[in-house]
């Protein structure tokens, strides 16, 4: 499928990448009409290609791509240091699939057929979550971790971090709450932006993440039966 560029205001540009001809349409006027300025592709390697070359705000894409799939897509910019933001679309609903996406540096996913109106309103979140806090201390820390909610970098001992849009956006959420045990349920609906049953274990795979790349720096415990708190600065 040929991309093709679609004007719309000035909210950014939006990546579709979707080899069904039919749900790319229904996105991309979506898209359109929320304001934004969107361009499609069904491949893969031509979705790398447009990232490098038009640096879009944020990048909706299908799994199940006939050239280099989605996840492999997603993997490859990650490795490359290009944390633009990612949504996973697919018809897959296979909970192995969602963490997959997730463990890849995904930062949300959504399952065929959904409600376009939703998906908008994930890439508003994404989008939203990439701004400071109004009048909050744009410097956090948290041990030996300091974030920089201006900036948007994280740094430990070890130098800076690399994190995605939603970890991030986790990780600060947890800092700007010490010693505040936050269950899911209320994790989802403040940093995702909703709230559903079936997107807690994302909040857990977000947390194996953080910790992961964090390493020993790590302030973030798990309070047994209830949820997550970063310890005191």
């Amino acid at each position: 499928m040929e991309h093709t560029t679609t004007a719309g205001p000035a909210r950014g540009l939006v990546l579709v990448v979707e080899d069904e001809s039919t749900i790319a349409d229904v996105i991309r006027r979506y898209l359109v009409a929320a304001g934004f300025t969107v361009q499609t592709t069904g491949s893969g390697r031509s979705a790398q290609a447009i990232i490098r070359r038009d640096r879009p705000v944020a990048v909706v894409m299908d799994i199940g791509l006939p050239d280099l799939d989605g996840l492999s897509v997603c993997q490859q910019l990650r490795a490359a240091g290009d944390w633009t933001p990612v949504i996973f679309v697919t018809a897959r609903d296979e909970d192995v699939d969602r963490i997959l996406g997730l463990e890849l540096g995904g930062d949300d996913y959504l399952v065929k057929p959904f409600n376009p109106r939703e998906l908008v309103a994930r890439v508003r979140t994404v989008l939203r979550r990439s701004g400071a806090a109004v009048g909050a201390s744009p410097v956090l820390v948290a041990g030996r971790l300091r974030a920089d909610t201006a900036q948007r970098r994280v740094w430990a001992d070890s130098g800076e971090i690399a994190l995605t849009a939603t970890e991030f956006d986790l990780l600060v959420y947890l800092m700007r709450h010490p010693e505040r045990v936050f269950d899911r349920q209320s994790l989802l609906s403040s940093v995702w932006g909703y709230a559903a049953a079936s997107g807690l274990r994302t909040v857990d795979v977000h947390i194996a993440a953080l910790r992961a790349k964090l390493g020993d720096a790590s302030p973030i415990r798990t309070v047994r039966g209830v949820g997550y708190a970063v310890e005191g600065g």
